[in-house]
């Protein structure tokens, strides 16, 4: 394994690592699946304009609440996730909330593609509570500050916000 490989993983480990301990040292719902993407896209791409702080903070803020906004149009704010029988609400729910997030998506500072499975995290109810979501927004927070600090600790050019093309 080359040594740039052998760092993606540990920096990968450490970047999902601290959410993880934080949230089994708090009990709150800081690692999700799309956390995960979001650290590869970072780790592999980090030039690119999706991969940068702003799009990963604004991307990921759009999708949660466009998947906020479709569970309160369907009434399932208060409904637990239930993934093996969704009913026309749910269907309803998922529907909305992807196309608002792809709406909101559309400009340049916010595309962050690990956002669509954010927003279907919200949507099917899998976090759904302005608490949990504030949790969620946190988690993004931490993780893109890791991203930062740790990738250029390497050596690895990353922004500390937007991406490198737009500031010259």
């Amino acid at each position: 394994m080359s040594a740039t490989a052998v760092t993606t993983v540990l920096l990968a480990g450490v970047c999902i690592g601290v959410p993880a301990a934080l949230a089994c040292w708090t009990h709150r719902p800081l690692v999700f699946p799309s956390l995960g993407p979001t650290i590869y896209l970072a780790l592999t791409g980090p030039t690119t304009e999706p991969a940068c702080p702003r799009n990963t903070l604004l991307g990921h803020l759009v999708s949660a609440t466009a998947g906020y906004a479709a569970l309160a149009c369907a009434g399932l704010t208060r409904t637990p996730p239930d993934l093996t029988h969704p009913d026309g609400r749910r269907v309803l729910a998922v529907a909305i909330a992807l196309g608002l997030t792809c709406a909101g998506m559309a400009a340049p500072w916010t595309r962050h593609p690990p956002g669509g499975a954010t927003t279907l995290i919200v949507a099917l109810g899998l976090l759904r509570t302005p608490a949990q979501l504030l949790d969620l927004m946190a988690a993004i927070a931490l993780t893109s500050a890791l991203l930062v600090v740790l990738n250029r600790l390497v050596g690895r050019p990353y922004p500390v916000w937007r991406p490198f093309a737009e500031c010259t």
